[in-house]
């Protein structure tokens, strides 16, 4: 990344693109992918609605715009248009794969032992990995770190590192929104949507800290950028303007993101303080453990006070065992 890049023309804007074998190589195959199991889930009688395919296309076309195209020949040079890629990569392209649903896609599509071992992921890494109190951190430290330290210094002059830091935007914005966004067998129960919302706005914080921190700093953090060429903004405005695409971009693309979490509560039809499906399951998991046990009431079942009674006695070292009917050591209260 020593080689100094020409200055921008609309034509070179338009013509120009780069060639990333790796990554076109798994664009190709995640489309002809997804497109394959679209067929077999038609070809037994299923249904996959249109638009999940659209979001599909639409975030493999980001990611190869934001790999190949002018953005990324720019993005070595102007910190303002790193932004933009940073942009696409940590919510733009996430959003849209989330949408498309692939996981979904690809269980409806399995054959029992795959569905199984996809349901032992779920409650068991897969469950930690999307919940808020990875997400959120995970998401804030990435946003952080990667701007308000010598991490851009360091990634305008190593290649990868540069590879590291795209990797690293696009995994921390999907785990967040994958619960947000998304009902792709990841979260039991869903998470309400008055509680989506709220996690959205507290991610708004970050990209506001860095924005402003950016646009008011009088150090360039990163001079590389400049370094590359001999044309364009100073490191310094390139720097704050950068700023404000982080603080405006970032926040507005949080609130269009708020704004479809909120049409999808309005069509599911939730009261607004309802957060009872959610509690309830909180309260199944620690009362049942790991049970598989179902049901909308859990005292009214004879099964689940023996499996909490079996929990119980677990807790206290006893080995559990069956009583007979009508000597529960719990009642209902």
């Amino acid at each position: 990344m020593t080689m100094e890049t020409p200055p921008p023309t609309l034509s070179g804007v338009l013509t120009t693109w780069t060639v990333s074998p790796v990554v076109d190589g798994l664009v190709l195959a995640g489309l002809v992918a997804y497109l394959l199991l679209v067929w077999r889930i038609r070809r037994r009688g299923g249904r996959w609605p249109a638009h999940r395919v659209v979001c599909w296309f639409a975030g493999l076309a980001c990611l190869t715009i934001a790999i190949d195209s002018a953005l990324a020949v720019y993005a070595r040079s102007l910190f303002t248009v790193h932004m933009l890629v940073h942009l696409l990569m940590i919510m733009v392209v996430p959003a849209l794969v989330v949408c498309a649903q692939p996981l979904r896609l690809l269980y409806d599509t399995s054959g029992p032992r795959v569905r199984s071992a996809a349901d032992r992921l779920r409650r068991g890494p897969l469950r930690f990995l999307v919940s808020a109190w990875f997400t959120v951190p995970l998401y804030s430290a990435v946003i952080l770190l990667t701007h308000l330290t010598g991490f851009q210094q360091a990634m305008s002059t190593h290649m990868w590192i540069h590879d590291s830091e795209l990797l690293l935007y696009f995994v921390s914005g999907y785990l967040l929104l994958l619960p947000l966004a998304g009902d792709e067998l990841t979260v039991e129960p869903p998470w309400p949507h008055a509680l989506r919302l709220v996690v959205l706005a507290v991610c708004m914080g970050p990209d506001t800290l860095v924005g402003v921190t950016l646009m008011m700093s009088s150090t360039v953090l990163a001079p590389a950028y400049a370094a590359h060429r001999a044309w364009g903004p100073g490191a310094l405005s390139d720097q704050s303007t950068a700023g404000v695409i982080m603080w405006v971009g970032g926040d507005g693309l949080m609130m269009l993101l708020m704004i479809v979490v909120a049409g999808q509560w309005v069509r599911s039809g939730d009261r607004a303080a309802s957060l009872g499906p959610w509690l309830d399951g909180i309260r199944r998991r620690a009362t049942l453990g790991d049970s598989d046990l179902t049901g909308d009431d859990i005292d009214a079942e004879q099964a689940a006070l023996d499996a909490y009674n079996a929990r119980l006695a677990r807790l206290h070292g006893r080995t559990p065992h069956a009583e007979p009917a009508g000597t529960q050591q719990v009642k209902r209260v």
